[in-house]
């Protein structure tokens, strides 16, 4: 493949190669990185990890493909708004323990319940696992944004 696309006029056929290389190889460790960082989110109620820690990891998972690919390839890859996500994610940190209060219950005082999940049977559902979701997305679009902002900077 190099010698082809040295014959056609590419000079920087060393290059191409290597970035298919890094391009398969950040599709492969992202998917494991993601799927590692929900693990740390759902764990991170009885364990150490939760949002915050969870939250990092996806953005690192999401930087791997910004160095492999670039801007406008990740945004068609993933798209969504970081700055939207950061509003949704605030709002589930900030407005579930605001809203407990409003129900007289102290600030930070959780809920639980059971529910019925047809594959998984009863699973307890806890208004912590929404406020760690909203530290896990303000956390993961922060990062990426901040990234973002600064690549954009240097150019």
């Amino acid at each position: 493949m190099k010698q082809t696309l040295k014959k056609t006029g590419h000079d920087k056929a060393d290059r191409q190669m290597n970035d298919v290389f890094l391009q398969f190889t950040a599709k492969l460790v992202f998917l494991i990185v993601i799927m590692f960082s929900f693990n740390l989110f759902f764990a991170g109620h009885y364990t150490p990890g939760g949002g915050f820690v969870g939250g990092l990891l996806a953005a690192a998972a999401l930087i791997l493909l910004l160095i492999a690919y670039d801007k406008k390839t990740l945004q068609r890859m993933v798209p969504i708004d970081f700055r939207l996500i950061i509003t949704s994610g605030l709002t589930f940190a900030v407005g579930l323990p605001t809203l407990s209060f409003f129900f007289g219950t102290p600030f930070f005082t959780h809920q639980h319940t059971h529910i019925e999940i047809p594959v998984f049977g009863d699973v307890a559902l806890h208004s912590a696992v929404l406020f760690d979701l909203g530290v896990f997305l303000t956390v993961a679009a922060t990062a990426l944004l901040i990234i973002v902002l600064v690549g954009e900077a240097e150019n």
